[in-house]
Formats: structure tokens, sequence, C-alpha cells
């Protein structure tokens, strides 16, 4: 039984704790409850409390297996013999919920045609919704008249059902739906809002294809015949549409317009504000056009209701990016906004003001916004920042105090992506603004002596070693880079050790304090931070060269890299040392475009053959390359075409990991065997493959090359070459078996043998050839022991 609703007093807090009454049920148990429904006499409330639980079990995400929705199903059938209301409605959404197959609707559907037809107003609404949503097309063209007869029914409860279903049924039956349309449109002229509401949605969607008809629709109901406020609502949303297809929104006959400006004088306030903000989305709307949705957004903004506060200071946000001088006449009762209840209100209401506000109106928002920042969320605080980057770039003479206020917040408690927003448009101030550059640093300099934050003292340190050197005075700066040698972890000095070699490479008259401090931190506790520290030293001392002048120093330690990383990456990997030194020009600056299959898969290790079917690879790998041409079987086959990405032949928690890349020759294919042995106590000899061909008759082994031993955790490689015909795109499936000996060994001295021997066979999965390098799954591990052999 699911635990009862606990309302818990705690005296300290004086506030009441709430338990779901859901809480710890599980499917086993409920489905178990659930036999209530064979009982001979029926406990309406019981049965009413199971569904209940069945229904919160489906929603969290419970998956009932086919026999237990059967029996579910079967169950929930039996209930109709009930006459209590409550129930019935509960049998209404477990039924819908389960959604039966076709062969378990036909039980339930005439109990649910007897409901249909039912003198029960809310039994023939909540039938024909549940009907509509599990039967098919065969089923829906018998029960068509009735519900044709439902949309134009006086209970409206009745109709808007109907309505609702023919929404649902346009997607399934699209053609049986449009048979309707004569129903759908006398349902548009009914006087329940409800109705008038769901008709005119229905009725549109059937004729959303048409533009004509959608046009001509729009028209016909502009002039007045509709009054349900949620139909008024939607009616507005069509004319904009049409407006924005037609683009008749200016000049000559507007009767589309004049609906929309009729509209702000509705009585419905949710009708003003669909059309206020329909007219402010308009494509080229003028600002005379503008001025009466401005208006009445005006007056929503002193309401008594935050809802309607809250749209209207949002849609003057809006139209603030676009039309600033259009919303000014409202900035004093928006200035009445910012102490609001509501901080989202408030939030809106300060940014709007920010985009709207002149000149000289600066320095009284910046003090408005003091109080105001602290007592809203992040989420809302980078809103504001936002705003003031934008205010300050479009009055850059008050930087000064837009300056300040960013440092004065940027000093205050809050979150990474808070702070990562006033770093970025105080970088971005610095950038656009050059009177604001000795003020911005110094301000990012105080912020990083106490930054808990790595990524932005790394980002702060590379734009000061960017900027700091062209500044009227570098040396101040130097100071604060330093600490961060002393103070932060490896990454940050990593970072400032590069800064102070930017320094020391533009300014000639701090090298030499450049080198005091750079061979301190020869001594630093982490690699990376001791080697760019000898780089730094040797290349600005001139111990090593890279090129024939000073620029061409700087421009290989501080330029930018005109190469992808990860060919660079690429290139490095398969350099070999020898005396011709690595030459960067040598790598290709394209970057090949990744196939969708990979870039899903990126970053994901494949567990078993299932997940790893990708794409062919079209590139050869130059380490592949090297590998098979110095085998000597391998060595005639000619220049290699192409090598698939590697395929895993077993599971990942097998004793035996392999998987096999497949090398194509213009006439052969070479299938390369990547083993490891992954057991401590065994040591592998005689590693082979047999391939089977048989269903792959194209292919004529030529060679192969066995393993001769294979250590723990030492992956090794065993070939298996085939012959193929020249031109033709050659298909088949080989299936594998891996043989080897194995020999167990002492763990703690891996070359004394234990004296155990036997020999085993593992079935690897398939292998077909295609011209997708696609695989099929299935892996089975046998043993033969040495009793057998």
């Amino acid at each position: 039984m699911a635990q009862p609703l606990v309302v818990k007093k705690d005296d300290d807090l004086d506030e009441e704790e709430y338990y779901s009454p859901f809480l710890g049920i599980e499917k086993g148990a409920v489905l178990q409850e659930a036999r209530v429904f064979h009982d001979p006499q029926l406990d309406a409330r019981r049965c009413c409390q199971v569904i209940t639980k069945l229904l919160y079990l489906l929603n969290q995400g419970d998956t009932f297996t086919k026999v237990e929705a059967t029996e579910v199903f079967f169950a929930t059938t039996k209930l109709f013999q009930s006459k209590d209301a409550g129930l019935r409605r509960m049998v209404y959404l477990m039924i819908k919920e389960l959604s039966p197959s076709a062969d378990e609707v036909i039980i339930v559907t005439s109990s649910l045609m007897k409901d249909m037809n039912s003198k029960t107003d809310m039994y023939r609404a909540n039938a024909i919704r549940v009907l509509c949503r599990i039967i098919d097309s065969t089923l829906l063209t018998q029960i068509e008249r009735y519900l044709k007869q439902a949309i134009v029914d006086k209970n409206p409860v009745v109709a808007s059902a109907a309505l609702v279903s023919g929404i649902y049924l346009l997607q399934t039956s699209p053609e049986v739906v449009k048979r309707w349309s004569n129903e759908v449109q006398e349902a548009v002229q009914s006087r329940a809002a409800l109705v008038q509401f769901h008709a005119l949605a229905l009725l549109h969607q059937i004729r959303q294809n048409d533009r004509l008809a959608v046009s001509k629709l729009v028209t016909s109901l502009t002039r007045g015949s509709v009054r349900s406020p949620l139909a008024q609502c939607l009616l507005i949303r069509y004319t904009s549409q049409v407006i924005r297809e037609s683009g008749v929104n200016q000049g000559g006959d507007r009767p589309f317009f004049d609906f929309l400006e009729s509209c702000l004088r509705n009585k419905a306030e949710m009708v003003i504000l669909e059309a206020a903000r329909a007219i402010t989305e308009l494509n080229g709307v003028t600002s005379r056009e503008l001025t009466p949705a401005i208006t009445v957004l005006q007056l929503f903004l002193s309401s008594s209701k935050p809802v309607l506060r809250f749209a209207a200071v949002r849609t003057l946000n809006k139209v603030a990016s676009t039309h600033p001088l259009a919303v000014t006449n409202c900035n004093i009762d928006m200035e009445s906004l910012i102490s609001d209840q509501n901080r989202s209100i408030a939030t809106l209401a300060i940014t709007t003001l920010l985009k709207t506000g002149n000149e000289s109106s600066v320095d009284r928002l910046m003090k408005q916004m003091t109080n105001f920042m602290s007592d809203i969320a992040d989420e809302f605080k980078i809103v504001v920042v936002e705003a003031i980057r934008s205010l300050c770039l479009k009055f850059p003479l008050k930087y000064r105090s837009l300056m300040n206020f960013l440092s004065n917040i940027l000093r205050e408690e809050g979150g990474f992506e808070y702070k990562k927003a006033i770093v970025d448009s105080i970088i971005i101030l610095i950038r656009d603004i050059p009177d604001a550059k000795e003020s911005g640093l110094f301000h990012l300099c105080e912020f990083i002596e106490d930054c808990e934050f790595t990524y932005l003292s790394t980002q702060i340190l590379h734009f000061l070693g960017n900027e700091g050197p062209k500044t009227s005075d570098p040396s101040k700066y130097i100071r604060y880079i330093y600490n961060r040698v002393i103070l932060e972890n490896a990454t940050v000095r990593a970072s400032a050790v590069s800064t102070l070699a930017k320094f020391g490479a533009l300014v000639d008259s701090l090298k030499p304090r450049i080198f005091v401090l750079l061979r301190r931190c020869l001594f630093d506790g982490d690699d990376e931070v001791r080697d760019r520290a000898t780089l730094y030293l040797k290349m600005l001392g001139g111990e090593a060269t890279v090129g024939e002048t000073e620029k061409d120093v700087n421009e290989f330690l501080f330029g930018s890299l005109d190469v992808p990383l990860v060919n660079l990456e690429t290139s490095l990997r398969n350099y070999e040392p020898s005396d011709a030194p690595f030459d960067i020009s040598s790598v290709p600056k394209e970057t090949k475009s990744q196939p969708i299959a990979e870039k899903k898969s990126t970053g994901k290790k494949p567990t078993g053959p299932a997940s790893a079917v990708s794409g062919p690879v079209a590139t050869v790998d130059a380490s592949y390359e090297k590998l098979l041409s110095s085998i000597p079987e391998f060595a005639d086959f000619g220049k290699l075409f192409k090598s698939s990405a590697p395929v895993e032949l077993t599971e990942a928690e097998t004793e035996y990991s392999v998987n096999v890349v497949k090398h194509i020759y213009d006439g052969h294919v070479v299938l390369q065997y990547n083993c490891t042995n992954t057991i401590p106590e065994q040591l592998l000899e005689q590693v082979v493959v047999f391939v089977d061909a048989s269903e792959a008759d194209e292919f004529l082994e030529v060679s192969s090359k066995p393993l001769e031993s294979l250590p723990y955790d030492s992956p090794g490689q065993t070939f298996v070459a085939f012959e193929k015909p020249d031109g033709v795109i050659a298909t088949g499936k080989f299936s594998n078996i891996l043989k080897f000996i194995v020999k167990e060994v002492c763990v703690l001295y891996s070359s004394q043998y234990t004296g155990q021997t036997f020999v085993a066979f593992v079935m690897l999965s398939f292998i077909p050839f295609s011209k997708h390098f696609d695989l099929s799954f299935g892996v089975l591990m046998t043993f033969l022991t040495p009793d057998l052999l």
C-alpha cells in the first residue's frame, strides 16, 4: 500500500512538510492490488485509488510488459459494470493511457460506443475522447456519423470533446476529418466559448495548407462573428500570419490591420494583450502604428494583476530593441516597477529602461540598480549585465560609471556564468572603447587576485598578455601576474608564465625583470609550468632560433595557430625522430568533414558489436600503411586505398578483447585483428583467427599471419588476407573463430609457467562486407579443456 499523505509540523521552522502519497510505491505491489477489479462487489473508492497509482507509474516512466498491460487492460474493462461516475472517468483515463493493441480494442469498443450514445453527457464526452485515441482508420469510418453529430451537439462538453478528437485524428486520418468541414463551420458560430475556440482551431488546421482558404476564413471571421476571448486570440494570431505572408500591413485598404487595432478596445484583457503583441511583432511596423499598442501596454504597467504587468513589460522589452523611442513614454511607469515584488517584472523593467534610457539618465539608473542586483538570481543578473554592456556601447562617454558598476558587482558573490558574463562585458568594452582600457585592465587585475574560477583566471591572463604591453605603463601589471605564479593552481600558473613571456617579448625595458621571474618558475612543481618557462627563456634569450628576426620569434610564440589542432596532433603522432626536424608547414590546413554517425559517437568507447556500427573513414592512416608494408606477405598488394574504423568483435566484459580493422586494396582485403589479453594469470601463444568465407564467394583467402605470443595487457595483431575481384562491389559475410594456446603463469613472475596448458576457441562476431562497412552482432565463447584435446 502507498503511504498516506503525511503532514509534519516543525516547531523550529514553523512550516508544514508534505509527503507524496505515492512515496515508495512499487509496480509489483500495485499490480497485485489491481486484483480488486475482479471482486464481485466492487469498491469504487479503492478501485479509483489503484487506478491512480497505475497512472502515476505510467506517467513516471515505468513500463508494463505485454502480459502485464494486457492483464491490467482486461481487468479495467470489468469496471464498466460499475455505475459510479467517478470510477467511470478513471476507467476512461486508464484505457487511454494503456493504448491497447488492435486485437484488444475490439473488447472495449462496444462499451465505449454504448457510452457515446448514453444520456449522461459526461459519459458521452469522455467516451468520444478515449475512442478516438485507440481506434484505427477502419473503425473510425464506423463511428464517423456519431462524431459529426457530436460536433453540433447542444451540450458544449460533448461538442468540445468531438472537436478536440478531430484535432487529434487530423494527424492520423486527415481525409476523414476534412469531410467534417460543414459541421466544424457550424460549430464556429456556437455561443459556447470553448466550442468556438476548438472549432476555429480545427477549421484552421483543416485549411492550413491552402493560403487562399485561410485568408478567406480570416476575412469572414474578422467581421465580428467570433465572441469567445480564446477564439479571438486565435483569430488574432491567424490574422498576423496572413499579414506576414501577404505583406499588406501598410497603405491602401488594410482590413486585417484595422481588425488588430479594433481588438485593442476589446473588453477581455487577454485579447488586448494578444493584439498589442501581434502589432508590435509585425514586419515593417511604423512608430505611428505602434502608438495605440504602446498606449494600452502602458496602462497595464500600473495594473494590480502581476500577470498583466509581466506581459506588458515583456512586450515592451522586445519593442525597445527595435523601436526604443516609441517606448520612452513608458519610462516613468517602468521605473516604479524596479521595486516590484516580482523579480521577473523588475528585471524586465530595468533592462527595458537600459535600452530606452538616454545619456542623462544613466547615472540615475546605476543608483537604482545598486540595491536591485542583490535581490535577484544570477540568471536575471546576466540579463542586466548584457543590457548594461549594450548601453555602454551606445553611450561611450559614460563608460566610467558603467565600468565601475560592473567592477563592483564582479567582487560580489555569484556563480560562474554570472561572473563570466561580467568579464566578457568588460573585455568587450576595453576592445571597443579605447579610453576604457586602463581602468578595465585594472578592474580585471583586481578580480583575479581573488578569483575562484580557473577558466576566468586564464581568460583574463591571456587578454592581459595581449593588451597589457600596449598600455602606457605595462610594469604595473607584472605584480598581479606573478602573484598567480605563486598562489594559484598549475593551470593558472602555466597561463601566468605565458603572460609574463609576452610582456618580456613586447616590452624591452621589462625583459631583464621578466628573465628573473621566469628563472624562478624553473623550480615549479608542475611539468607544464617548468617546460613553458624553459621554452620562453631559451626563445627570449636567443639560444634557440625559430626565425631570422625577433619578429619571427614573437610570431612563433604568440601568433595564432593557422593549422587545425586535430591535423597538428595527427602529424605529431606520425612524426618519427630523425635528423630532419618537424616541419609545421607540412601540416595540412584543410579540415575533413566528420560523418554524422561518428560525431554522435564521439567520446564514447564501443562496448560491443552493437555500438560499433559506423560509417567508413575515407582516409589512409600512415601508421597502418607502414605496418602493412613491413609484412612480406602483403608487400606486393600495392597502395592502401582505405582503412575502416576499428570494429569491436567482442563484448566489453569478455576476457579477450578483439576488434578488427578492414584494409582495402585494389585487388585484396586485409583483416587486421587487434587482440588484447585481460587475464594476468594467462599467456596466449599461437594466436590465429580462422575465417569462414563460405558466405562470401567472391573472396579467396591467400595468406595469414598469426601472433606468436600475447602477454597480459599487451595488444597484438594477427592478419588474414583475401583476394577480391577488381572493379566489382564484392559483398559477403565472414564468420570468425579465434584460436590460441593458453599457458597459465605466475602473477608475480610472468615468465614462470605453472604447467597448465590448454587450447581455447572464441567465436567472434560476423563481419559483413558491403559498401557501408556495417556489422552484425553475436558473440559466443567456448573452451576445449586438455582432456578433450
